[in-house]
């Protein structure tokens, strides 16, 4: 049976998402229609109001004027949006994330968009940009993303730069879009055309939403000679510029800020206004994209901390092929440690990053690196502890022999060749 707001909306003609002003007891309020979630009676109707914020509006004893209805949803804007033959191609590809969330009025959580031609429709500045091809490949929140995840997007990257050799944009969650640009980045290390990740804080239907800006920095990132796998995310937290990382020196540093990454020991490319702006080097296109998909999932990482016990650390990597450790300072662990951490040395490879939010690796210093070297503990460098992880991970795949020597290596612009001191 409909609720009294229910039929008082019906009463007045008025639907979901139009424009309207309920007036009572000499009071109104403005908004869009929004569905009632659970927690609502019977006779309250849901605003968002211009603020982005949603209130409940008694409709007793009220009464309603229509002001504008809806416009027509996503999907219908984009197909009949026509290509212009004057744009360039590219691909946005969606896989789930805030930037493709909208607010779920059953529960107040965010949920996926049903499509990404939804994402791309809202975002009307990108039909001055270029010629837009929308596709779902995944629908995941951004901590549900898995390595096989990972291997079917530079799949399909792949295969998208073997169609047409336009660049791809990669609508992505943030919080562990640090892991899969540096997935792709390994898994492809040469492209034919950009491949760029971007994502939001703050979802697409909220006023302060960043989806707008990064989605079109990231497109105008895509359409350069940019050979490398990068993020473009705000620079600040104004709505004016984009930044461009280097997709394997990036972290997010922020839970909630929109310019939430950074890259501490260099990898911000360049920025994205007006135009694109590049301001360090970079690898440029190739001839076509290689692809080296896959990983061996068995890497521990391990933060190293005062209270850690020999249990604990062989809790943690009993059985794994490769160790990641995050060390304190120039990269150590405590020396009660090291007979555990030398027993892992024997059948894996361990390698050291820092836990510190900028600088490199240095066993050579003191005595407990040291010994962690003679353990036959990999240096790591200024490797980021995430990139370290999925790089250790793709050399067990596809360089088992080598995995500790190319730890040290730098394959993919995730390892500088300089200590960085501030």
């Amino acid at each position: 049976m409909p609720t009294a707001a229910e039929q008082f909306l019906k009463a007045h003609d008025a639907r979901l998402h139009d424009h309207v002003r309920i007036s009572a007891g000499g009071r109104s309020h403005e908004g869009r229609v929004m569905p009632a979630h659970r927690f609502s009676g019977d006779h309250v109707v849901v605003l968002k109001l211009a603020n982005g914020y949603n209130i409940g509006v008694s409709c007793e004893g009220a009464e309603l004027e229509l002001l504008e209805r809806a416009p027509p949803p996503p999907e219908a804007a984009a197909a009949a949006a026509s290509p212009s033959g004057d744009l360039p191609p590219l691909t946005v590809l969606g896989t789930g994330g805030t930037i493709a969330s909208y607010v779920d009025y059953q529960t107040g959580a965010v949920h996926p968009a049903k499509s990404a031609e939804e994402i791309v429709a809202a975002v009307t500045s990108l039909a001055e940009i270029a010629n837009i091809r929308a596709e779902a490949l995944l629908s995941l929140a951004s901590e549900d993303m898995q390595p096989d995840d990972w291997s079917a997007i530079a799949k399909r990257v792949s295969e998208l730069h073997a169609e047409d050799g336009a660049g791809v944009v990669i609508g992505h969650g943030t919080d562990t879009m640090a892991y899969t640009a540096a997935a792709l980045a390994f898994q492809l290390p040469a492209l034919r055309a950009p491949v760029v990740l971007t994502g939001s804080q703050r979802s697409s239907d909220r006023p302060s939403s960043d989806a707008h800006l990064n989605l079109a920095g990231a497109a105008r990132a895509a359409l350069t000679d940019l050979g490398e796998v990068a993020i473009a995310m705000h620079a600040s937290s104004s709505d004016d510029v984009v930044a461009i990382w280097r997709g394997t020196r990036a972290r997010k540093a922020h839970s909630s800020r929109r310019d939430a990454f950074t890259a501490p020991n260099g990898g911000r490319l360049g920025s994205v206004g007006d135009t694109v702006n590049f301001d360090a080097e970079y690898r440029p296109v190739a001839d076509e994209t290689r692809l080296e998909a896959g990983f061996d999932p068995d890497v521990a990482l391990v933060w190293s901390h005062p209270a850690m016990t020999a249990g604990d650390w062989e809790a943690a990597t009993a059985g794994k092929r490769g160790v990641i450790v995050a060390g304190t300072g120039l990269g150590h662990i405590g020396s009660h440690l090291h007979a555990a951490v030398r027993a892992t040395t024997r059948d894996a490879v361990v390698a050291m990053t820092t836990q510190c939010l900028g600088g490199s690796t240095n066993l050579n210093v003191y005595r407990n690196g040291r010994e962690l070297g003679e353990a036959e503990v990999v240096e790591a460098g200024d490797t980021l502890p995430e990139t370290a992880l999925v790089k250790l991970m793709w050399l067990l795949k596809h360089r088992p022999d080598s995995a500790a020597a190319g730890m040290g290596e730098n394959l993919v612009g995730e390892l500088g060749s300089r200590r960085f001191l501030d």
